[in-house]
């Protein structure tokens, strides 16, 4: 039995720019300042920096992290391909301070690293959820409190509202950070993100009626009644995304604990990425890891625009 953590990427510094190369550049590199790829070569000498290639084209030099989520960073490589096998390994998430602990590096970096990684687990597909008449089962929930409002405040406005949705056919999920939920605000993102086609799948929530009809198809189970499953239809269920919510909340209680309204959507990309590229899926923890380091490119951030704080 290996250790996942003893192959040498996660060791070497050149093999860390090797394996990110291979899997940013699988066509060999590519200039992140004009976008050529041809008259590019490697810098060699004793004084280049470790991955430096220059190209011939815009006469710049440039190494595998420009453009990237590693862009500016003075964390090695290889630890930061530690951090995120460990963020796409660890369902419920791993907090900043294990991190900290556990790479060496200080609690803000591991922070800043966190949010830089979860970036990239952004997914930028927006390929519309249950075509060809696929069921699509969405939900809302409240999770922590909004700064600054009352936390006895009547009818739960007080908490940070998330809205999920999750394609049977795919097991893909996608959530979305709502200021309230009402009609108007549901509408835009379930038109943007599922298919025509598609068999609409929710609870008995009053807002869902006026949006129902945008579908081939819109079934509701009355939870408030008991009821987990329409009768003689076993598969008219929420079930799935109340699976999801399950993962979402018992990692954002257990393990990040407290989370600002400002960083939700950062973290709801993070189980977002998980739950679509989960172990049932067939996607293990290496599979989980390699996808999420496809998503580094374009995705810079830095300390200023994640808003700071935890």
């Amino acid at each position: 039995m290996v250790s996942a953590l003893s192959a040498p990427h996660f060791h070497n510094e050149e093999a860390a720019f090797a394996y990110v190369e291979a899997r940013v550049w699988p066509e060999g590199p590519v200039c992140p300042h004009c976008g050529g790829v041809e008259r590019i070569g490697k810098m060699g000498g004793k004084s280049t920096r470790l991955g430096l290639y220059k190209c011939y084209q815009c006469r710049k030099p440039f190494t595998v992290r420009i453009g990237t989520i590693f862009e500016s960073s003075h964390v090695a490589l290889h630890i930061w391909l530690q951090a995120m096998y460990l963020i796409a390994g660890s369902k419920k998430g791993i907090s900043s301070n294990q991190l900290h602990r556990t790479l060496g590096v200080t609690l803000k970096t591991a922070w800043f690293m966190s949010h830089r990684i979860r970036e990239a687990m952004r997914s930028d597909d927006m390929t519309p959820f249950g075509g060809e008449g696929g069921i699509v089962e969405a939900d809302e929930t409240y999770i922590g409190h909004k700064k600054d409002v009352e936390t006895r405040r009547a009818g739960g406005q007080h908490k940070m509202k998330v809205l999920s949705l999750v394609d049977r056919a795919s097991g893909a999920a996608r959530s979305y950070v709502l200021d309230t939920v009402t009609l108007k605000e549901l509408a835009p993102i379930l038109d943007a993100n599922i298919s025509r086609e598609a068999h609409l799948m929710t609870d008995e929530h009053r807002v869902y009626r006026g949006l129902g009809w945008n579908f081939a198809a819109h079934s509701a189970v009355a939870h408030t009644n008991g009821q987990y499953a329409i009768p003689g239809r076993p598969e008219l269920h929420t079930n799935t995304i109340e699976g999801y919510f399950s993962i979402f909340k018992r990692g954002m209680k257990g393990v990040y604990q407290h989370c600002q309204e400002k960083h939700l959507h950062r973290y709801l990309a993070e189980f977002d990425f998980r739950y679509t590229n989960r172990q049932a899926l067939g996607c293990n923890d290496g599979d989980r890891a390699d996808a999420l380091l496809k998503g580094v490119v374009g995705k810079r951030l830095t300390y200023e625009t994640t808003g700071r704080g935890a």
